[in-house]
């Protein structure tokens, strides 16, 4: 690889952090082709990238960004699962599949500046998708809303009760 490929590379990576929201980094020795392959294709399903890269040219390319605190664990054989979209997701299917496939060995991930151990990434990956904390925040906002109808409700109701029974006690008593 000549210094022009190597430079383009490190650009590309510096772009795909500068927006990424997480970024996890693994030890891929051991895996298949074909097993890392469905990795890549769970993944490439909810818009996240796996790539295998050199740890200098990580290293250079985490430069400056939000990522930089991952530098130090750029050693060995390292894959880089980056995320421009929901940090859950990545998560979710990593963790998973690392569950399944215990030759994936979770190194690190970063999440917004912080760096995160392999216990906070399972911890991450377990909370509920977007769309799920979405639905539960729509649910409550709706709740306050009808809850008071309810209870503005109540009086006039109350009161049409009260005025069925007084007639219903005046025409049983003629």
């Amino acid at each position: 690889m000549n210094r022009e490929d190597k430079a383009a590379i490190v650009d590309e990576l510096s772009d795909k952090f500068a927006n990424a929201k997480i970024a996890v980094a693994t030890d891929y020795r051991g895996l298949t082709v074909p097993v890392f392959e469905q990795l890549r294709q769970e993944l490439r399903k909810i818009n996240a990238e796996i790539r295998v890269v050199k740890n200098t040219l990580l290293r250079r390319a985490v430069k400056g960004t939000d990522f930089e605190s991952m530098d130090e664990y750029f050693k060995g054989t390292t894959a880089l699962t980056v995320s421009c979209d929901d940090p859950v997701s990545p998560a979710k299917v990593i963790v998973e599949f690392a569950s399944k496939n215990p030759q994936l060995a979770i190194k690190t991930a970063s999440l917004a500046g912080k760096l995160l151990t392999q216990d906070d990434l399972i911890a991450l990956s377990k909370l509920p998708g977007k769309e799920v904390l979405l639905g539960q925040l729509l649910s409550v906002m709706q709740a306050v809303p009808t809850g008071f109808v309810r209870v503005l409700n109540g009086v006039p109701q109350k009161m049409v009760y009260l005025l069925q029974a007084i007639h219903d006690q005046k025409s049983a008593n003629n």
